[in-house]
């Protein structure tokens, strides 16, 4: 069975720190493109950082550029989100995602249902 579990969300001060990681279960995550989307109240669900390991390297989002950083374990089959300087806009619910094909990086990014595999998201709020 194919699966995707979100963990690490919580609440954090603005400008502090964060890791979300991605258990996934019943394919090879090293195979398989990647990606962190969120979804802000009231607002669409967007994608900010993908990696499909066909490009060098991974896309960010211009909101998350130079902040987090995607990365993955294939041997233990995870992936992970870490978040740096976060703040109150960042407050949303988080989702993996992951992909058989191997798409570009930021095609992933730009379209908000084109992963196949998506985790039930966690929450993270950034307020002080």
């Amino acid at each position: 069975q194919v699966q995707l579990v979100e963990s690490g969300g919580g609440l954090v001060q603005p400008g502090g720190s964060l890791t979300l990681s991605c258990a996934a279960s019943g394919f090879a995550l090293g195979l398989y493109a990647i990606g962190w989307f969120r979804q802000a109240p009231g607002k669409e669900r967007e994608g900010i950082s993908c990696d499909s390991i066909s490009e060098g390297s991974p896309y960010y989002s211009d909101y998350v550029k130079g902040r987090f950083t995607i990365s993955r374990d294939n041997a233990k089959n995870m992936m992970f989100l870490q978040m740096n300087n976060l703040k109150p806009e960042d407050t949303a619910v988080y989702y993996c995602a992951a992909d058989e094909f191997l798409y570009g990086n930021e095609w992933y990014c730009q379209r908000e249902n084109a992963m196949e595999h998506w985790g039930n998201g966690t929450l993270v709020t950034v307020s002080s």
